[in-house]
C-alpha cells in the first residue's frame, strides 16, 4: 500500500510538470542517477540531464505566460501518461507482475491531472501566475514526498484527485445548465 501511495505522490508530480520531476528523481539518486529508473535508464545520463533540465527550464519559465501554458499544455498533455507511468514506476519497487498496474495507474493518474489542468485553462482563460507557482511548488513537493514521506505524498495526491473529480462535476453541470438554456431560447 505504502507504494501505492509513493506511486500516487510521483504521478501526480508528472501530472502537473513532464521533466520538472523526473529530474529531481535522478538527481536525488545521487551517483546513480537514472541507472534504477525504467526507460530512463537506457538513455547516456548526461544526455538525459541536458534534456530533462532544459526541458524543466523551458516548463518554468513558459508557464508564465500565456502563451507558453497553451504550448506547454499541448505537450504535456502527450508526454504526463508516459511520465506518470515512469514516476510510478522509479518509485514503487514492485513485484514484476504488478509492474505494469503501477505504471498504468501512474499513467492514467497523471493524465487526468493533467487533463484538469488543461480544463481551468480554459474555464479561466489562463492559469494565474499565483497557482502557477503553487504548482510548481507542489511538484517539488510531491517528488520529495514519494521517496521520503508516502503516506502524505500519496494523500496530498489523493485531494489532487478528488479536486479533479469536483472539478469535471462542476464542468459537467454548468454544460447541463448552458444546455438547458441554449434549448429554451431556441
Amino acid at each position: 500500500m505504502i507504494e501505492l501511495l509513493a506511486a500516487l505522490s510521483a504521478s501526480a508530480a508528472a501530472g502537473m510538470r513532464t521533466a520538472l520531476p523526473l529530474l529531481f528523481i535522478g538527481l536525488l539518486q545521487g551517483r546513480l542517477l537514472w541507472s534504477q529508473v525504467p526507460i530512463l535508464s537506457h538513455i547516456s545520463s548526461p544526455v538525459l540531464l541536458g534534456i530533462l533540465t532544459s526541458w524543466s527550464f523551458v516548463e518554468l519559465l513558459a508557464s508564465k505566460k500565456l502563451m507558453g501554458q497553451r504550448v506547454l499544455q499541448v505537450v504535456q498533455l502527450v508526454l504526463s501518461p508516459l511520465a506518470g507511468a515512469i514516476m510510478g514506476l522509479a518509485v514503487a519497487s514492485a513485484t514484476a507482475p504488478a509492474n505494469w498496474l503501477i505504471a498504468l495507474i501512474g499513467g492514467t493518474f497523471a493524465l487526468v491531472l493533467q487533463l484538469t489542468q488543461v480544463g481551468w485553462f480554459f474555464r479561466l482563460r489562463g492559469i494565474p501566475l499565483w497557482a502557477v507557482f503553487i504548482q510548481d511548488l507542489l511538484c517539488v513537493v510531491l517528488v520529495f514526498f514519494a521517496l521520503g514521506a508516502p503516506r502524505q505524498g500519496g494523500l496530498i495526491a489523493l485531494v489532487l484527485l478528488w479536486f479533479a473529480l469536483r472539478s469535471g462535476q462542476y464542468w459537467y453541470r454548468r454544460y447541463r445548465q448552458n444546455l438547458k438554456q441554449y434549448r429554451r431560447d431556441n
